[in-house]
């Protein structure tokens, strides 16, 4: 029992480890903080208080929302007890029989601010109202209504504007939990995938990535997030992708890619992080949205292929089934790219994998050699 515990500790212990070096987070979270600011910076989320307002959290955003309505309801009814008060209205200052009020059955603090709320709110219960006695009253009137307009507007306005977020459609698009290098096409590769679990497209979708490592220059300078780009492409091209279902996304590892130096038995002794952006519109609503993941050395598999998702029913219908979107299969795999291109037949894996078949209809009831990731 001691030792099942001390190993989930030491994992969850791993996995923290592995959370705080990344600078992106599996859901797209950026691990970075800012420190000493000067104080006059910070007045500029101030200066962009639009922006400051949709972008903190939502916790705060209900309380600026109960707290803006509340507090004005409170300085006017402090401003038309401050009237009622001058024209002798409440009710200790014994007004005569004949003493026409500011504002019918408003005689304390209370009811001043009820009559306060009811304004700002329109309510018009009906039993305050407003009398002509008072030319300063009905110039109150008028500004807490335009106020209170103002409030609502602006306040539906951050609402809305948080609802409706592009990163919430960044929620349901999902990368796989693991990367796989394996031959592709003639060519080594490192791939994932990556699926849109909404049937509405994302039009114009284009995919990319970043290698970030910490790099040494000629001249003795220390670079740590140096930044390479990954270019990520489908058998249909890189640009416009067309994203109705799942796709495996694959970068060639040539001379020319930071990969190529790297083996099956050095890989995960690097040190980089890699960050895949895919960018697009969202078809329904129009606003373009940014979808982040990042991969460390960790989790990039060498010499493993994803299983196929995709067939087509009797019916003629393609289905998609996601019990295999993140699961691999060990396939022959050169030990290091430089073996894949000058030395033939050297290989890491020799157990056979499975091809997609096309788009045509396929059982998979006990596939061997499946890694769960």
């Amino acid at each position: 029992m001691m030792g099942y515990i001390n190993r989930r500790f030491q994992d969850y212990m791993v996995e923290r480890k592995r959370c705080k070096t990344r600078l992106v987070t599996k859901d797209g979270r950026c691990n970075i903080e800012y420190g000493n600011v000067k104080y006059s910076n910070r007045l500029y989320f101030l200066a962009d208080f639009w922006t400051t307002f949709v972008e903190i959290r939502w916790r705060f955003v209900l309380f600026l929302f109960s707290a803006s309505f509340t507090l004005s309801w409170f300085i006017f009814g402090l401003l038309w007890y401050w009237i009622v008060r001058n024209n002798g209205d409440l009710t200790w200052q014994k007004p005569p029989s004949d003493h026409i009020p500011c504002v019918d059955n408003v005689f304390g603090l209370t009811t001043s601010f009820l009559y306060s709320l009811e304004t700002q709110t329109t309510i018009g219960y009906g039993g305050r109202a407003l009398t002509p006695q008072c030319p300063g009253a009905v110039a109150v009137l008028i500004i807490q209504s335009l106020l209170g307009a103002i409030i609502n507007c602006f306040m539906c306005g951050v609402i809305l504007a948080k609802i409706s977020l592009p990163k919430k459609r960044a929620k349901t698009i999902s990368f796989s939990d693991m990367a796989v290098i394996s031959p592709k096409n003639g060519s080594l590769s490192l791939s994932i995938r990556v699926a849109n679990l909404r049937k509405t497209l994302m039009i114009g979708s284009q995919i990319y990535g970043k290698l970030l490592r910490t790099t040494n220059t000629p001249d003795g300078e220390t670079i740590i997030m140096d930044q390479v780009n990954i270019d990520f492409t489908v058998d249909a091209g890189k640009d416009n992708l067309f994203f109705v279902c799942p796709l495996t996304l694959f970068h060639i590892i040539d001379k020319s890619s930071p990969f190529f130096e790297m083996a099956v038995d050095t890989l995960h002794k690097q040190e980089f992080e890699l960050v895949v952006f895919l960018d697009g519109t969202a078809e329904s609503t129009s606003s373009a949205c940014q979808v982040r993941t990042s991969f460390i050395p960790q989790e990039i598999m060498w010499g493993y292929n994803f299983l196929p998702i995709i067939s087509r029913s009797k019916e003629g219908k393609y289905r998609v089934d996601f019990s295999n979107f993140s699961k691999v299969v060990p396939v022959a795999t050169a030990h290091c790219a430089y073996c894949f291109h000058n030395i033939k037949g050297h290989h890491h894996h020799s157990r056979d994998g499975h091809d997609n078949q096309g788009f045509e209809v396929i059982e998979i009831n006990d596939t061997p050699f499946v890694t769960k990731m």
